[in-house]
């Protein structure tokens, strides 16, 4: 049995510009800005929050299928990915369109001016899972994240449809997409993810409380930032899991994408939902400690350390049977 992982597949081009742009900008002539702006450097990363879910579970020792839809020029990503781990035998070529995009610079006073090119994402819409959940032999998750707001319907649909598990994370797209989507993509969910702000706003646009939301899923998770994070259940106690004490502070991109990587690989582990929290925030401080989604290194042994650092000899010892020599 897998996990299949559908949403957004994107790169990042970060630019850094060395001024302001509040020097470049004429107050009266703000009706017609034609400017552009000499940058210091330019930095592409991986990125893409079903991308980077996968790449979490997949250092973790699962082999999760990444489900989107790319330009034809994701060769060179897809590489990198199945390199890691990942299964991208399904992942949908667009003809027509590249792979999307987010480009943005970033002036001396950490101001950003920003663009995100969708590009192929839009043709996810196109993607069937039948197919796909035959070909593998079943599922165990199907996880739903940030995508073109109608394929995220359509896999919601299909899921409920079909019997397929599926796991809620609309995150980005919550502030976009109409109250009556938002409802159908979090009725009968296994799992919905959000983080604080997001709970807010769900539950805002949909009118449901949070008991509501409570009662239409399974379980529901909201990371909290420095708060840790909270496990939510009918009927059973609430689990709030800290998060560990991370070495360096370097970029929080990503951070809630490994999350979601670790707490679900732990759930396919077989782990409660308390290990499966501390499994995911262990994950998420190596992301915040690199710079990039997909860069940070992870090694069984020092994960275990540093998990029971931050969790216990007891939860340590259920973890470490998970992962294979070095």
């Amino acid at each position: 049995m897998r996990v299949i992982v559908t949403g957004s597949i994107a790169t990042d081009h970060l630019m850094s510009f060395p001024g302001r742009f509040a020097d470049q900008l004429l107050p009266d002539q703000l009706d017609k800005v034609s400017l552009s702006f000499l940058v210091d450097d330019l930095d592409i990363r991986r990125g893409g929050v079903a991308a980077n879910i996968s790449f979490g579970m997949a250092v973790l020792g699962l082999r999760p299928v990444l489900l989107g839809s790319v330009g034809g020029d994701f060769d060179e990503y897809r590489s990198w990915l199945e390199r890691h781990g990942v299964d991208c035998s399904f992942v949908h070529v667009s003809e027509l369109r590249h792979t999307a995009r987010f480009l943005c610079t970033t002036d001396a006073d950490q101001n950003q001016i920003a663009s995100f090119y969708t590009g192929a994402m839009a043709e996810a819409r196109e993607i069937e899972l039948d197919p796909i959940v035959r070909q593998l032999g079943g599922v165990d998750l199907v996880v739903i994240g940030p995508n073109d707001p109608e394929a995220m319907v359509r896999h919601t649909d299909e899921c409920r449809d079909r019997g397929f598990a599926f796991v809620a994370d609309p995150s980005q797209q919550l502030s976009g997409i109409e109250p009556d989507q938002i409802r159908r993509l979090v009725d009968g969910a296994a799992y919905l993810f959000c983080n604080s702000y997001e709970r807010a706003l769900l539950e805002q646009k949909t009118g449901w409380s949070g008991d509501d939301v409570l009662g239409r899923v399974r379980v529901r998770v909201t990371t909290m930032g420095a708060d840790g994070a909270l496990v939510e259940q009918v009927g059973k106690q609430q689990i709030v899991v800290p998060v560990p004490q991370e070495e360096r502070r370097a970029d929080p991109t990503g951070v809630g994408d490994a999350f979601r990587a670790g707490f679900l690989t732990a759930v396919e582990w077989g782990l409660g939902h308390e290990r499966a929290a501390q499994v995911g925030s262990m994950l998420a401080t190596y992301v915040i400690e690199t710079v990039g989604t997909q860069e940070y290194e992870l090694r069984g042994e020092e994960f275990v350390r540093r998990f029971e650092t931050a969790y216990g000899a007891d939860a340590a010892h259920e973890v470490k049977s998970h992962f294979g020599k070095e």
